[in-house]
């Protein structure tokens, strides 16, 4: 994270039309890469592949995860472009080695659903973009807003007080000070969920609502904003990222995954004023 300095865009802020400072986030995006398509068909028993297509792409990442597979031929592909069902989706995989604040050379895969209104449409799309790279400036533009999903912190098993944040006992308490003075009450004769207790924190996966995208940067080398040091636990920032109004959940080094806005409310800004970002040191002292 750094911090940046913006026109404010919010039209209901007190310093609307004024120049704040905002925190940020900067996150690597390299592009993804389609392998597959898949047609999923509904039934009684639930979704099921009634066709599949592969054109693996990119390089030698994909070895990492899975064997190499062989390109479908002209006559499946031709199958795939006449099957009928109720979702399409891509099979895509990142490209960590185009990252060098990552230790872990391996790529993960998932899929990603296609959508629009025609089914034939969602096909032919899959079809036309296996093999091929998929850029982040397709998810979303300048201004407009993406969820962030992703996994917190681990801080493993942790007490009352940690977890929940409850109030200390008193200092005269008999036993302990950093827990719950009670469980519940005699009856009903079993423990609530609703009761703070022990176990573990963090590593949980979390989504993070509405953050809005303040610029795309494509090429870092033109338009540097590692700060002076390289980020603290990462490193250089050398592939193409996004610069989030706000923060994210976990770690540095840890997948993320951006869709498009479940819960937006507020329109998207046509052009977001940027005026200065912060590339002084991180390191303390």
């Amino acid at each position: 994270m750094t911090h940046a300095f913006l026109v404010d865009y919010r039209k209901r802020s007190t310093t609307a039309g004024q120049e704040v400072s905002v925190p940020v986030t900067l996150v690597e995006v390299p592009p993804l890469t389609a392998v597959a398509a898949r047609i999923y068909r509904r039934d009684p028993y639930g979704s099921r592949v009634v066709a599949e297509v592969w054109e693996p792409g990119g390089g030698d990442d994909l070895q990492r995860a899975l064997p190499s597979h062989p390109p479908s031929s002209a006559e499946k592909k031709a199958e795939f472009a006449k099957t009928v069902g109720d979702e399409v989706r891509l099979l895509v995989h990142t490209r960590p080695s185009l990252l060098t604040g990552v230790p872990s050379k391996t790529p993960t895969l998932f899929e990603v659903r296609v959508a629009g209104e025609k089914f034939e449409g969602r096909r032919a799309y899959a079809l036309e973009r296996i093999g091929k790279e998929l850029p982040v400036d397709q998810l979303a533009k300048e201004g407009e807003f993406v969820d962030v999903i992703g996994v917190t912190k681990g801080k493993g098993f942790q007490g009352h007080t940690k977890r929940w944040g409850v109030k200390l006992q008193p200092r005269k308490n008999s036993k302990h000070r950093r827990m719950i003075g009670t469980l519940g009450p005699h009856n009903p004769s079993f423990v609530s969920y609703r009761i703070p207790q022990a176990g573990q924190t963090g590593y949980h996966r979390r989504t993070v609502y509405n953050l809005r995208i303040l610029k795309i940067i494509k090429d870092p080398r033109t338009d540097p904003v590692t700060p002076a040091g390289g980020f603290l636990h990462y490193g250089e920032v050398r592939a193409p990222c996004l610069l989030l109004h706000g923060s994210v959940p976990g770690p540095a080094k840890r997948l993320l995954k951006f869709r498009l806005p479940m819960r937006s409310r507020v329109a998207s800004v046509e052009k977001v004023d940027l005026r200065y970002l912060s590339t002084h040191s991180k390191q303390s002292g």
